[in-house]
């Protein structure tokens, strides 16, 4: 399911490996260390290959007590058919980062990270709506939301929601049809 933005952008919700989608800049639910993990941000990692390993690295240097929730920041994307990973921490609800505007966050920072580095095409996971306890219904209302909401949606011409079950492609084109 797509919309079509007042501004420009098409926002849309598939099921899908957001490792295979050719998008300029996949954004990557990773963890505070930017080492790597499981789901999506280890899927990341391992179809990327060694190279974001090593920006990973690169980038965590500046942050020695782990990158902030909320934040985002674009690193090259090694083997994967994007330009850029964004790497961005979501709230982890299992221990007490419960603020709807940290999960906003995520997305608004990564727009505007991907915006900066001349990207037109967006795709994003469902950030915190796994192992980090979220309930996916409010992740993509959030979602849909700040994406919707945000100023960045004019200089771009792509946003995908790259969903990897049924239910979740469900609720976020629930919120989409909104």
């Amino acid at each position: 399911m797509s919309t079509q933005s007042a501004q420009s952008a098409n926002i849309e919700a598939i099921k899908g490996d957001i490792t295979a989608i050719e998008v300029d800049a996949v954004v990557n639910a990773a963890n505070s260390s930017l080492m790597g993990g499981g789901g999506v941000d280890g899927a990341i990692h391992r179809a990327a290959g060694p190279e974001l390993l090593e920006h990973s690295k690169e980038l965590r240097r500046d942050y020695p007590d782990g990158f902030p929730v909320g934040a985002a920041a674009a690193i090259p994307a090694g083997q994967l058919p994007a330009q850029w990973v964004i790497q961005t921490v979501g709230p982890n609800w299992n221990v007490g980062e419960r603020d709807e505007s940290l999960l906003r966050s995520c997305f608004t920072s990564a727009l505007d990270e991907a915006v900066r580095v001349g990207a037109r095409s967006v795709a994003f996971p469902a950030i915190s709506a796994g192992i980090y306890g979220w309930d996916p219904k409010t992740v993509a209302r959030v979602a849909v939301s700040a994406v919707r909401e945000s100023a960045r949606l004019a200089d771009l011409d792509r946003v995908v929601f790259v969903l990897f079950n049924d239910d979740l492609l469900q609720l976020f084109t629930a919120e989409l049809d909104n």
